[in-house]
């Protein structure tokens, strides 16, 4: 099924700003004619800051869409770093993903996301109307596709040499590992403890470029191809 209108479910305002500051237009050259960003269960309403909404909440929200709107697609926008991996609010497939790789943790929380959308929206659902995809490991993972850039897009030059070090020591971006100590936001805000995600980040990724980042990050290019093939 062909669809010129998509929308994303993002986690939170740096990722609706990057859907509508940088993903959106590139999204537009290639046939749609619109792009959208929700963020799930309204981040802004939160009672809980700091963490996405549980699956079960969200799942219902992607399947809604989907059910309302039969002419659009939908995708997802997450940090696979913030995705809770048990109890009840717990995002299927991100538990199995200890201590695998990289492209094998995406493909776990993905392939789960569809298969449970699939399953509830029943069997005449075209699974092509719905692409999951989790940022390895973090947004801020994206922005050490170029570090220059990086540091000035935030006016700190004198850092360049530092974001340089820390993307040196894993294969892509997307390998900067996810734990409370070393996940990519976490070794910015050592660098700059004041760091603002939503103004700076997306500042950040208008300098270095979708071009740059999709040539750094082989899953985030792998998830812009198939999107670009949606239309």
């Amino acid at each position: 099924m062909n669809t010129s209108r998509l929308l994303v479910h993002v986690e939170g305002q740096t990722e609706e700003t990057f859907v509508n500051e940088v993903l959106g237009p590139h999204l537009l050259t290639k046939g749609y004619t619109s792009i959208s960003a929700r963020i799930v269960g309204n981040a802004r309403l939160r009672s809980r800051r700091g963490g996405i909404r549980a699956w079960p909440a969200v799942k219902s929200d992607i399947v809604r869409h989907l059910k309302e709107d039969p002419g659009c697609g939908a995708t997802t926008m997450v940090d696979y770093y913030r995705l809770p991996a048990s109890g009840e609010r717990a995002w299927p497939g991100r538990a199995e993903g200890a201590g695998k790789s990289t492209s094998e943790k995406a493909s776990l929380v993905e392939h789960s996301l569809l298969n449970e959308i699939m399953s509830e929206s029943g069997s005449s659902f075209d699974q092509n109307r719905f692409v999951p995809f989790v940022t390895m490991h973090e947004f801020e993972g994206l922005l050490f596709s170029e570090c220059a850039a990086f540091a000035a897009a935030i006016c700190r030059t004198e850092l360049a040499a530092e974001f340089a070090a820390i993307r040196n020591n894993f294969t892509t971006p997307e390998d900067i590992n996810d734990s409370e100590m070393t996940a990519p936001s976490k070794r910015v805000e050592n660098l700059i403890p004041n760091y603002e995600k939503p103004l700076l980040g997306v500042l950040a990724a208008l300098e270095i470029g979708l071009p740059r980042m999709r040539s750094e990050c082989p899953h985030f290019h792998e998830w812009l191809l198939k999107l670009e093939t949606l239309t």
